[in-house]
């Protein structure tokens, strides 16, 4: 089969190959969470802070099933409702993995799950004062980017459409315009129900994508998540080969110059 060289996805001391995030909620057991994580073919995987068990001390880990050297481990802080918490999350993460990595998410209210875009970049100044790598979980207004890559964010990472919602790219022109307005990788984060999901946000530009329900909540996980990384791979390729251009009139696939009966 043939492949072909594309440069990594840097994300501050980290280089991956796949541009694929992929999180670890939902599954059905820490086994399936494992097998679709490796099917997937990921190398960076989100974990939760505040709602997983971390200390393998209190019991059963998701940790016992996440082989660090095979994975980069990306905490995030999901559950937080003001900067303060993140802040305080994304501290106790360090603390428990040793990584400088952290995925900012500071929300607005429980039933919207919409990012609070006053606390996140308060968050995200102190974070990167703090020496974290930070991956900011956003809407996707291109101005908001902006004032995060201005605020030192890692990269920034627009909603396709609400967490969890299945409703894929609700507003492509608003990736493409935060994809000229910045210069810090842009990955598309939340709302992807399926593969082709995530093949239009990579061929849109986007550097990557992250998911987790899409995968998790499908009626078979695991052939989900080779869906879904056959889709990145196969929107990559796209981008980086050129579409052709978009006509309003036919175009004959052959030359008709030179054969009989042309004019």
């Amino acid at each position: 089969m043939q492949t072909f060289e594309d440069e990594p996805l840097v994300l501050g001391d980290v280089s991956l190959r796949s541009r694929l995030l992929v999180g670890t909620g939902k599954y059905a057991s820490f086994e399936e969470t494992a097998r679709a994580l490796e099917i997937s073919g990921t190398q960076l995987v989100t974990v939760a802070v505040r709602r997983v068990n971390l200390d393998r001390e209190q019991g059963p880990s998701l940790l016992d099933h996440i082989d660090r050297s095979r994975y980069e481990i990306l905490p995030n802080t999901a559950g937080c409702y003001d900067a303060a918490s993140a802040i305080r999350t994304a501290h106790l993460a360090r603390e428990l993995l040793g990584t400088k990595l952290v995925k900012l998410e500071v929300l607005g209210d429980e039933k919207t799950l919409l990012p609070d875009p006053v606390g996140t970049l308060e968050a995200t100044r102190e974070l990167v004062a703090e020496d974290f790598d930070v991956l900011v979980y956003c809407s996707d207004d291109p101005r908001l980017a902006v004032r995060l890559e201005e605020a030192g964010a890692t990269s920034v990472m627009p909603a396709g459409s609400p967490i969890g919602s299945g409703q894929g790219v609700l507003n492509p022109n608003a990736i493409r315009i935060t994809l000229e307005l910045v210069s810090c990788p842009v990955i598309v984060d939340a709302g992807v129900g399926t593969a082709s999901d995530v093949a239009l946000a990579m061929e849109l530009g986007a550097d990557g994508v992250l998911l987790n329900t899409g995968i998790a909540g499908a009626r078979d996980p695991l052939r989900m998540a080779a869906a879904m990384r056959d889709a990145c791979t196969a929107g990559r390729n796209a981008r980086l080969a050129g579409r052709i251009e978009r006509r309003l009139y036919a175009n004959a696939s052959s030359p008709t110059e030179g054969v009989i009966g042309s004019r």
